[in-house]
């Protein structure tokens, strides 16, 4: 970054951002990961804070009281997930107090909140803790050292901190995965052991209890991030013994059972990221077998909670909206508790949230506009992290409006325009999200930073869902399925179109950006229309033959594609922006991280140098230390200049 004015950009973007976190400083400036007592009388939440702009933030767990967060452990490191016993007494929390990266378990007693003793150290990542629902229980998932992250996670592994090796030292793949497994442990809390209850050779994603002895789980034969694609839910019995209760064509998660162990509950789903689960609520009576789909009214569900046995609390999200309601088991009566314009995610990429017994539910909320807090039922916020910092970002990020409009074959298609103060037409970048299955709400910066910064910049950002975002039914998340970059692409062409024909959009100068799925399409768009003056496709996919051969979810994107990449003139062939180079006209600045397994940094190279080859101006940026998408300071502030110069290079504001 030696020109003036990248440098100009660079000290601009670092006071932007210095104006945002700096008066947050050693308090959360984000929240996530809710829990409640079942009585509604404590909460808690993870904060994620900085104490300077370097690295990822670290996080803690915070309760609000008297309308402030307050922490309720002290001690270094990182804590998250904390979750309250059934009885509110206890307070299960992971912290890698221990080593820097490794999470375990710590119990902290709800009269002595400040000192938390530590479980038995286990081989490898707790990634969740569940209490049985006699409270002497606390199930835990444990990542093997070297298990594959999902893309939503960063990608790369679940590994150890760094040791001493030499220089010269070779990576090795001989394609086993040796400790890479996900295993399930229960901790009991009487006698202070911990016991392993999965068996070998069976790799469990994400697991919960059904009763108090036993636990159902979605696992597979293998741990590669690719095997999650077709895992399956099986019941476990805490003395071994396994029992496959669903398999399904397309996805599995969330999995829970009832607290007297008659019914177990999951998520079924078209998916394109593990851990992002939005999608039907199936009912399993585990005397019988039998399966049973719940119409939840339109809403994909992200979250399942058992209240008692006789009642399962949800969370979702429909079209825009997020949602809650309460399934009467087995009769499936729907009691919808919240429905709101809000989004829910507390950060995350889906509503999220947990119930109190009576039937409340406590959710992060935000938007926009509006700083994160937390808020119990419908009542006044318990706590918001707003500061000096979201007043100022309020000040200069514009404002946001739902846009909907209609793609060529007459679907309504939905959208958050973040907008400038004044007059249009304004110049436009459309923000493309990832997956394909996800979808954005009206949520605190659009979630990702450089929304408000381009607005503040004097450009307008659409955010679109098109077809194959979650929010409006598996049929309409599925329409991506076997057409990525089919149908879509329009979806896309028509919402700029629609925003140019109402003056909102000055047509000659619109961008695109976007990450995994949204690089893609900020790649694929540019070889289907000129119409672009810049783009930034960020963690692409831009060749599904090499991505077929080099990615960790290669059986995914074949899949999703419909193609078998060995056989000339499919999909793979003909959806793949480099090999369409040819016909692009538009800047592109492609960026990667070198660590990323699920769109490896080649994927950018390739479009980069095809590019180059056709004369079109291109630039490449791969991070040494990040991996999918870029999270960390400094390498955030770099890149987010960077973008900024591209756009103000190719389409200025003014």
């Amino acid at each position: 970054m030696a020109d003036v004015d990248t440098t100009e950009i660079h000290q601009r973007v670092t006071a932007h951002l210095t104006a945002l976190h700096e008066p947050a400083f050693g308090q959360p400036h984000a929240i996530r990961e809710p829990h409640v007592t079942p009585d509604g009388s404590r909460t808690v939440v993870t904060g994620a804070v900085f104490d300077e702009l370097e690295g990822v933030p670290r996080t803690a767990i915070y309760t609000a009281e008297g309308g402030e967060f307050q922490p309720v452990t002290g001690g270094p490191g990182s804590s998250r997930g904390a979750r309250f016993s059934p009885d509110g007494t206890t307070l299960a929390l992971l912290s890698d107090r221990q080593e820097t990266g490794v999470f375990q378990l710590y119990l902290l007693d709800h009269d002595r909140f400040g000192e938390a003793r530590p479980a038995p150290e286990l081989p490898g990542h707790v990634e969740y803790a569940h209490w049985s629902p006699d409270g002497g229980k606390v199930l835990l998932g444990v990542a093997g050292f070297g298990a594959d992250l999902s893309g939503g996670q960063g990608s790369g592994t679940a590994s150890k901190p760094d040791r001493e090796r030499p220089s010269w030292f070779p990576e090795v793949d001989d394609g086993t995965y040796g400790t890479g497994w996900r295993s399930l442990w229960v901790h009991t809390v009487a006698t202070g052991e911990s016991t392993q209850v999965s068996p070998a050779g069976m790799n469990c994603w994400e697991a919960g209890w059904c009763g108090p002895g036993r636990i159902v789980a979605i696992a597979s034969d293998a741990p590669g991030e690719d095997a999650w694609y077709t895992a399956h839910l099986s019941l476990i019995d805490l003395d071994g013994g396994v029992r496959e209760l669903l398999g399904s064509d397309v996805q599995l998660g969330l999995p829970t059972g009832s607290p007297d162990g008659r019914w177990v509950t999951a998520v079924e789903a078209v998916c394109s990221d593990r851990l992002l689960v939005a999608g039907d609520v199936v009912l399993i009576d585990t005397a019988t077998g039998a399966v049973r789909r719940i119409d939840t009214r339109g809403t994909d569900v992200t979250q399942l909670e058992w209240i008692g046995s006789g009642r399962l609390g949800y969370i979702g999200l429909r079209r825009l909206d997020s949602v809650a309601g309460i399934i009467s088991v087995p009769g499936g009566e729907v009691d919808e508790v919240l429905s709101t314009q809000l989004a829910c995610s507390g950060g995350g990429f889906l509503p999220q949230g947990a119930f109190t017994a009576d039937g409340r539910v406590l959710t992060v909320q935000d938007s926009y506009e509006l700083a994160p807090r937390l808020v119990l039922g419908d009542g006044r916020p318990l706590a918001t992290v707003a500061h000096a910092g979201t007043e100022f970002l309020r000040s200069v990020a514009g404002s946001a409006e739902v846009v909907t409009w209609t793609a060529p074959d007459g679907l309504d298609i939905d959208g958050i325009l973040c907008r400038p103060d004044g007059q249009g037409p304004f110049p436009l970048v459309v923000s493309i999200h990832g997956g394909p299955i996800w979808a954005y709400q009206n949520s605190w910066s659009m979630r990702y930073p450089w929304v408000p910064l381009l607005v503040e910049r004097g450009y307008a950002v659409l955010s679109p869902n098109p077809r194959g975002s979650c929010g409006r039914g598996q049929q309409f998340a599925g329409q991506v399925v076997g057409d990525m970059g089919g149908a879509d692409t329009y979806d896309y062409l028509a919402g700029i179109d629609a925003l140019v024909e109402r003056g909102v959009v000055d047509g000659s100068r619109v961008g695109l950006i976007g990450g995994s799925y949204g690089g893609f399409m900020s790649s694929w768009l540019v070889t289907q229309d000129s119409r672009f003056a810049a783009a930034v496709p960020v963690s692409p996919v831009t060749n599904w033959y090499s991505q077929s051969f080099t990615s960790n979810i290669a059986a995914w994107g074949t899949r999703f594609l419909g193609a078998d990449p060995e056989q000339p003139g499919t999909l793979a062939h003909l959806r793949s922006p480099v090999l369409q180079a040819s016909k692009v006209r538009t800047p592109c600045l492609n960026v990667a991280g070198a660590r990323d397994k699920c769109t490896p940094p080649g994927q950018a190279r390739e479009f980069h140098q095809a590019l180059l080859a056709h004369g079109v101006p291109s630039a490449l940026v791969i991070y040494p230390e990040e991996g999918h998408g870029i999270r960390a300071f400094p390498a955030q502030t770099d890149f987010l200049a960077r973008v900024l110069q591209w756009f103000g290079r190719h389409m200025p504001a003014c």
